[in-house]
């Protein structure tokens, strides 16, 4: 029995991992747009997690777990950053002990829980008719797991690393880029008040766009990324050569934080992993950093070059979207309820060639979407390719 009040149908909208602007934007387009097709929408609150916490109860308290969304509630958060609806990195079939929540502990005692069939449930008791996830590869291949048992899913792709696997784009990378660029470049005049090195870290656990596309654009002098393992000794040469013919004796490299060095792996902040299994990484950049002072008078005349090392993390997350992330949230929303109207699901919309699209949800589980290094990285240079740039898409870096 549901304790919402059915129309035409009943839409239920989640965000999950990593906040990024457009989240909002996102919400906003398919909350409207639904309430105009008679849809009631339902916003629920802290990604999976809420969808497991919901207790089927018309006298228990929900709040905590899910909303109703009208016009006035989106049309106030749409123009920010982050979400509304808050989110986490909760997968619900693989539920610790500790979080199993407290009216399902009696019956959900093992160290790891699937509370799949709970999250079935609390969405049949919402009456949710179509679900729409708005997530990475974690949080959508979770949905594409449960559109194979019968929920109606629609997906929409968001991370800033622009690594979900059918799309050339996900909600949060250009903001992400711009903001790299933007604090790059506030930062140079300390490098080259000092003729110093810059090490700038940035986002990118498997995938290096974040780190190409503001070097691309002119960011910096080179960039390392996680497809290719670097070696530092040529990383200090190149860059020694890049400050020596700056007037203003600086150079300037993004490192991704998932960057390996040669014969090397991850460099992680601790043991501690998430309910999809990832360490938290972290200190790529101070370790580069430490390797380029100490290498550095090797190529400076036996002078070691000081550094400016900068982890530039939440920073560019934080903060309203700019324009293509308050673009393509509003498409996104509206070809989910495209393809809702028409009774379609099992799909997710993506941005492919410049083209908006949709393509099977499985996709996110079956592929891995990396930089194509022979393609697009010059391992010589340790920077992109500046070449055969015609009919390439407005990123350049395509889902090949």
């Amino acid at each position: 029995m549901t304790n919402t009040k059915r129309k035409k149908g009943v839409i239920a909208i989640l965000t999950g991992g990593g906040d990024v602007p457009g989240l909002n934007p996102a919400i906003r387009a398919i909350t409207i747009r639904a309430l105009r097709e008679d849809y009631q929408i339902i916003g629920i609150r802290r990604g999976w997690a809420g969808a497991i916490d919901i207790i089927p109860d018309k006298k228990a308290d929900n709040s905590n777990n899910y909303q109703i969304l009208t016009e006035e509630i989106v049309n106030k958060a749409g123009r920010t950053g982050g979400t509304f609806l808050h989110t986490s990195r909760t997968l619900p079939s693989h539920v610790p002990l500790r979080n199993v929540p407290a009216h399902l502990e009696d019956r959900f005692d093992a160290e790891i829980n699937d509370l799949t069939p709970e999250v079935i449930r609390n969405l049949d008791y919402l009456g949710v008719d179509y679900l729409i996830p708005i997530g990475g590869d974690d949080t959508l291949s979770y949905a594409a797991q449960l559109n194979q048992e019968g929920v109606k899913v629609v997906g929409i792709p968001k991370t800033m690393d622009n690594d979900v696997p059918g799309t050339d784009y996900c909600i949060g990378f250009s903001t992400c880029v711009t903001r790299i660029i933007m604090m790059t470049n506030l930062l140079r005049t300390s490098a080259g008040s000092h003729e110093r090195f810059m090490v700038i870290e940035v986002f990118g656990r498997y995938a290096g766009f974040t780190a190409m596309l503001p070097t691309m654009a002119g960011a910096a002098d080179r960039c390392v990324i996680p497809e290719y393992k670097f070696n530092i000794e040529k990383l200090t040469e190149l860059l020694a050569n890049d400050r020596c013919k700056n007037p203003s004796k600086y150079a300037v490299v993004l490192v991704s934080e998932g960057a390996m060095f040669e014969g090397g792996e991850m460099i992680f902040e601790d043991e501690k992993k998430d309910a999809y299994g990832h360490a938290k990484l972290g200190g790529i950049g101070d370790i580069v950093s430490a390797k380029l002072r100490e290498l550095s008078p090797q190529y400076n005349n036996g002078k070691p070059i000081s550094i400016v090392n900068q982890k530039l993390g939440y920073l560019v997350r934080g903060g309203d979207p700019d324009a293509i992330d308050s673009i393509v949230p509003m498409a996104y929303g509206n070809l989910a309820l495209d393809l809702i109207l028409a009774g379609i699901h099992g799909r997710l919309v993506v941005l492919k060639n410049g083209r908006y699209d949709n393509v099977p949800i499985d996709v996110v589980t079956g592929s891995s979407k990396k930089v194509n290094v022979e393609k697009y990285y010059n391992t010589e240079r340790l920077r992109p390719h500046y070449k055969r740039l015609q009919m390439k898409p407005l990123f350049i870096i395509t889902n090949d």
